[in-house]
């Protein structure tokens, strides 16, 4: 009976302290999370500025959402598109654009080419438009996406034109 006893009290901090545990976040397969940084150079009277967030990306550049996060996990903003409308939901209300480009420009505050990055988060360039291929990545859209470190679930991407661009992003796991 002691033994039992004291076998009962030699588990109990282990159960307790597996009930406090978290399982990892299953994160379905068309589902790309982690943590996005975008930087932009100063520029004439503009100051640098910079952002970073959270994310989850659900969807394809044809139909999706995007969701960004503070590290205490408010909802930023969320983007949800499909084919000829994109909508922006913000703690300053919600706006309509006609297609994920301007929409993006209205969330992340420079033209970043939203459909483009879906597909360079999967280490890959967008069909859609001409590509050149580098030892460690590809230029696309006047961007030049770095893969070098994306094993890792590391991708960066530069826009060298004024104002320049930077954007990073891991990934929780490689796609």
């Amino acid at each position: 009976m002691k033994r039992r006893r004291w076998l009962a009290a030699a588990l109990l901090p282990a159960a307790l302290l597996a009930g406090c545990a978290q399982a990892p976040r299953a994160v379905a397969p068309d589902v790309l999370a982690g943590r996005l940084a975008v930087q932009v150079e100063a520029f004439n009277d503009s100051p640098a500025r910079s952002f970073s967030a959270a994310f989850e990306l659900q969807g394809n550049a044809e139909r999706g959402t995007l969701q960004l996060t503070s590290p205490l996990g408010t909802v930023l903003a969320r983007a949800q598109w499909r084919p000829g409308q994109a909508l922006l939901q913000t703690s300053q209300g919600d706006s309509r654009d006609a297609s994920l480009d301007a929409l993006s420009e209205r969330m992340l505050g420079e033209p970043i080419p939203l459909a483009a990055l879906i597909e360079w988060l999967h280490g890959r360039p967008w069909a859609a438009a001409p590509v050149q291929r580098l030892p460690d990545g590809f230029e696309q859209l006047g961007w030049r996406i770095d893969l070098s470190r994306f094993t890792d679930g590391v991708l960066v991407a530069q826009r060298p034109q004024l104002p320049v661009i930077g954007v990073r992003a891991r990934l929780d796991q490689n796609p």
